[in-house]
């Protein structure tokens, strides 16, 4: 079963801790369901509507000593607990960066259950990718495929190259658009 936008939404207002972070974090993830259903390929659209919409969920259940990495595990946990499907939950767990291995995990000492948390699915990786396009900095602003290149440097060529793959499958959004749209700047 596939949540709704308006079951979705209700589960974002019933979990923000204030409406800051509703707005925040809601807005984000409409941001990148409208960037994936604009480089939507093939898949189940549905199924990428409902991941993009839930895939940042877990950002509500940070406290002040958790290492914003941990989000996606958390949205994880939280959808199990609420009794949806697998499919939806690893939205949260599996999109991060360009993928997070379990060799990442403990290499770098990342504060993540040791693990794969790698897109498997074409629904997956689309929600991954177009959420790459979208920051919740403050201000909130759109980030181009050159600039999310050059921040992935830092972890490897591997990781630029992941990104190339995922650039050439599925194109870029029209981000002047969207800023137009949402009002947030390109940066």
């Amino acid at each position: 079963m596939i949540p709704t936008d308006r079951q979705i939404r209700a589960l974002h207002e019933r979990f923000a801790p204030n409406h800051a972070a509703f707005e925040l974090v809601h807005t984000h993830c409409e941001i990148v369901c409208a960037l994936a259903e604009e480089l939507y390929t093939g898949g189940d659209l549905e199924l990428v509507r409902a991941g993009c919409l839930l895939h940042d969920i877990g950002v509500y259940r940070l406290n002040e000593t958790d290492s914003y990495l941990r989000h996606g595990v958390l949205g994880h946990e939280l959808l199990r607990e609420l009794g949806l499907p697998e499919q939806l939950s690893r939205f949260c767990s599996h999109h991060t960066g360009v993928g997070i291995t379990r060799d990442d995990v403990i290499t770098l000492g990342l504060p993540l259950p040791p693990g794969d948390y790698l897109a498997e699915t074409t629904e997956e990786e689309l929600v991954m990718y177009a959420d790459k396009f979208h920051s919740k900095t403050s201000p909130p602003v759109f980030v181009t495929a050159d600039s999310y290149a050059v921040s992935l440097s830092r972890f490897g060529a591997g990781k630029v190259a992941r990104f190339a793959e995922l650039r050439d499958r599925y194109g870029e959004p029209n981000l002047d658009a969207a800023a137009k749209r949402f009002g947030h700047a390109v940066v």
